[in-house]
């Protein structure tokens, strides 16, 4: 897709109702020194009310996730999901958020990027994994985008940008989109253009929102019991990157690094002790996992964490996770057993190492053995998120069909708003034979997904199969009236 075809689509997916326009607020896109969601100081006072409710924030929020899923690829892998969901949850409560949730989105891309939309939603490229060194790094960047939301300064800011909103916001959701589905300059070049307008009248302001976020994003982080000094850390290695990179991360396009904002990041958090990390040994396997999935075969990457562990690794059971993990996907599954052997007798009880076990029992379709281990493991922790999915994943390739669904079904009432949910449970049910739930399932992950057209077919070819029960049909015809409801304000 071109990337005036991007701008195009975007604009008349999210920006043809004039409300909407009002609604997806200036600040999104607003100069080149702001992150995506900026920050007013938090003693000017709600006024922004005036203008958009929080309500509608949500609902802003809400579109703008949907039309970003639609667009790009986003991770389905539930051990990094649920990694990042806990560490939300440790980091939340110390927020200053109003309302102490976050949507996430997580997407398959290497570069280093995160960014904050109204209505509570935070993406996180896995580059950022693989860039941060630490828990505590990759806690800072997470905090400051809290920081950013919970100043609502998308309401703040959109008197002063609603004439340049129609190009500028068109132009960085077409930008983002850009950059999350490869790692060409495309991306930059769109993003970069597209704020050099407001770079003068915003400059000084935008630098005051990111000293703010700065600032609130350590007090979270001295609250939750986390290193305030990781701010500064991060800080730093964004600036080795600048230098040293051809061209800045994505990051540093809308979150600025100078060395005199390391400098006050570095003072700010002298007024605190360092504190150590206690064990960070969940997020190095989710950096593994990450960096095993970035090699080009599982081949090398299994070279690459051999040749670590061969080296006297920094981090040696990272290491032999990912070479156990790229053997596993290389299918050369004894290996894979043996390189995670010690792992499991040094840590029975880590969960990401079973999980590993069973993935590895599993690709070499011994579902017996694979299955016997998650569901152990589930025994004695019901509500895992990763092992529930794991064990669906399973139950369906072993072809055991009407389990894995009705496992799914469940699950996707708490998890209603998990695609990955849903597509599973389209799967299983069409495997399954159960063509009604085929269609309902589908529908459901297009809406997630802002594909509304496809979501109505879906719903009409389930209604031919209802007509004998009352109930269900009338179930379907209110998600009906709703996935149309969304065509008209989005403008389909």
């Amino acid at each position: 897709m071109s990337f005036h075809r991007c701008i195009s689509t975007l604009t008349q997916r999210l920006l043809a109702p004039a409300g909407l326009v009002l609604l997806l607020l200036g600040g999104l896109i607003a100069n080149p020194y702001s992150s995506h969601a900026e920050v007013e100081l938090p003693n000017l006072g709600d006024t922004s009310s005036i203008m958009i409710s929080p309500v509608q924030e949500k609902i802003l929020g809400q579109r703008w996730l949907r039309a970003y899923r639609s667009q790009v690829p986003t991770s389905s892998d539930p051990l990094i999901i649920s990694y990042l969901e806990n560490l939300f949850g440790q980091l939340i409560p110390y927020s200053q958020l109003d309302e102490k949730r976050v949507d996430l989105v997580v997407v398959e891309n290497n570069t280093l990027n995160a960014f904050a939309v109204p209505g509570n939603i935070i993406g996180v490229h896995t580059g950022l994994l693989m860039y941060a060194k630490t828990e505590n790094q990759l806690a800072a960047v997470l905090a400051h985008e809290m920081g950013h939301l919970s100043q609502r300064h998308y309401a703040r800011r959109l008197e002063q940008q609603k004439k340049m909103m129609m190009p500028m916001l068109a132009g960085m959701l077409a930008g983002l989109v850009l950059a999350a589905n490869s790692n060409s300059d495309a991306g930059m070049a769109a993003i970069m253009g597209t704020q050099a307008a407001a770079q003068q009248a915003s400059l000084a302001f935008s630098r005051q929102n990111e000293q703010e976020a700065d600032r609130i994003g350590m007090q979270t982080m001295v609250q939750a019991g986390l290193d305030p000094h990781a701010a500064a850390d991060m800080f730093e290695e964004m600036v080795r990157a600048n230098r040293l990179n051809r061209r800045p991360p994505e990051y540093l396009l809308t979150h600025p690094v100078s060395e005199t904002r390391v400098a006050d990041a570095r003072n700010r958090a002298q007024q605190y002790p360092r504190v150590p990390a206690a064990d960070d040994m969940e997020f190095q396997l989710m950096r593994t996992r990450v960096r095993v999935e970035a090699e080009e075969t599982p081949q090398i990457a299994a070279r690459m964490f051999k040749s670590e562990l061969d080296k006297d690794s920094s981090n040696p059971d990272a290491s032999r996770y990912g070479w156990a993990m790229a053997l596993s996907e290389a299918s050369q599954f004894d290996a894979a057993r043996d390189a995670l052997a010690p792992l499991l007798e040094k840590e029975p009880e880590r969960i990401t190492y079973q999980i590993m076990r069973a993935d590895i029992e599993i690709s070499a379709e011994r579902y017996k053995a694979g299955l016997e281990i998650l569901e152990t493991q589930l025994k004695a922790n019901p509500d895992n998120y990763p092992l529930i999915i794991r064990h669906a994943e399973a139950l369906m390739k072993a072809g055991i069909y009407q389990q894995c669904a009705d496992i799914l079904e469940r699950y996707s009432r708490k998890r209603s708003n998990d695609d990955y949910v849903w597509y599973l449970l389209a799967e299983v049910n069409g495997l399954a034979g159960n063509i009604l739930g085929v269609h309902e399932a589908r529908a459901e992950y297009f809406i997630l997904n802002g594909i509304y057209d496809r979501a109505q077919i879906q719903l009409r070819n389930a209604l031919k199969l209802t007509k004998n029960n009352a109930y269900r049909t009338a179930l379907i015809e209110e998600r009906l009236k709703y996935v149309e409801a969304q065509m008209r304000n989005e403008g389909f």
